[in-house]
């Protein structure tokens, strides 16, 4: 007797995702690709299959958690680590299980994160499109070394960990701000002690309610003039509108971003010949001292093998029974 394909509908699909998965798939794994994010509209999208595989941005709040229930959907598999896009509470009312891909490179994000602050304390991007049009004058390139700077770690996780480990073997002074991790690669600060204390800032926890516009008016008020922050985590982990006040003041020395609150309407895709209508970003754009990526920090050949790798693990024991080490509900 022939078992049926185990189904999966992949949602947020890019052509990237369609290869990698596909050279990976097992005999009895079939895969269906939208481009289309999941919400409440794509959900019906889901209908005849097993399970769902999602990504940072797709919606999985309580309506589109009960949609998939009633249309037989016993698992969401997220290709990506962080799950605040998941009504947990929801999930585990329907009894549905979710796993995700705690940890696929955390040294590929923490690499991101060095090459965001390298590229704006020396200017390399601005360097480049003026060699492309012959012009070699210095002026206006000056940059700062990193070495013996003091740069404050928020998160110690596993990407955390990856960045400081970096940064040490550039001859910072590193010290970090996590309630719930120790580590001897660093000095364990206050969180006031690290706003008020360092050069460069970087957002290496997940998002939480505790979490939630950590950086916003007061906790810049606390930072040095001129400092540097770099957010390659979550968007909402930054009050935008208060970066764009402390950008304007001089307060904000550097920004670089690799997320950004509002990106599931704008990031993994190409807008290059659309009207962007989010005046919030389009006014970062207009700072020099403003450097922006789409969330592209995981985007490692490494990292995709460690992500279709784990889904399909993850999937597998699912479908086997058996224990699922990254279960979130």
């Amino acid at each position: 007797m022939t078992t049926a394909p185990f189904r999966i509908a992949f949602f947020s699909a890019q052509k990237y995702d369609i290869s990698a998965f596909d050279s990976q798939l097992p005999n009895d794994i079939t895969a269906e690709y939208f481009t289309q994010p999941l919400n409440e509209i794509s959900v019906k999208l889901a209908e005849g299959f097993d399970a769902v595989c999602c990504f940072v941005n797709d919606t999985l709040n309580e309506t589109v958690i009960n949609a998939l229930n009633e249309i037989g959907i016993k698992l969401v598999a997220l290709r990506c680590a962080g799950f605040n896009n998941v009504d947990i509470p929801a999930a585990n009312h329907c009894k549905m299980v979710v796993v995700r891909v705690p940890a696929y490179s955390p040294e590929a994000v923490a690499e991101h994160c060095l090459a965001l602050i390298l590229t704006l304390s020396r200017k390399t991007h601005k360097a480049y499109n003026r060699v492309k049009e012959n012009n070699f004058d210095l002026n206006g390139l000056l940059g700062f070394n990193l070495h013996n700077k003091t740069v404050g770690v928020i998160g110690l996780g596993k990407i955390g960990s990856a960045f400081v480990k970096i940064l040490n073997g550039f001859g910072a002074n590193v010290i970090y701000f996590d309630p719930f991790a120790e580590s001897e690669l660093a000095k364990p600060v206050s969180l006031e002690t690290l706003y008020q204390q360092s050069d460069i800032i970087a957002l290496h926890c997940p998002l939480t309610n505790d979490t939630l516009h950590i950086i916003n008016e007061e906790a810049l008020e606390q930072m040095k003039p001129g400092v540097m922050l770099v957010n390659t985590s979550r968007g909402a982990l930054i009050d935008t509108a208060s970066c764009i006040r402390a950008l304007k003041s001089r307060k904000l020395g550097y920004l670089a971003l690799d997320v950004y609150e509002q990106e599931s309407e704008l990031f993994f895709k190409d807008m290059s010949c659309e009207i962007i209508d989010d005046d919030v970003f389009q006014r970062l754009l207009t700072f020099p001292n403003v450097l922006i990526t789409g969330h592209q920090g995981f985007f490692t050949q490494e990292a995709m093998s460690e992500i279709v790798a784990t889904t399909l693990d993850n999937i597998s024991a699912f479908r086997l029974q058996q224990p699922l080490e990254n279960q979130v509900s």
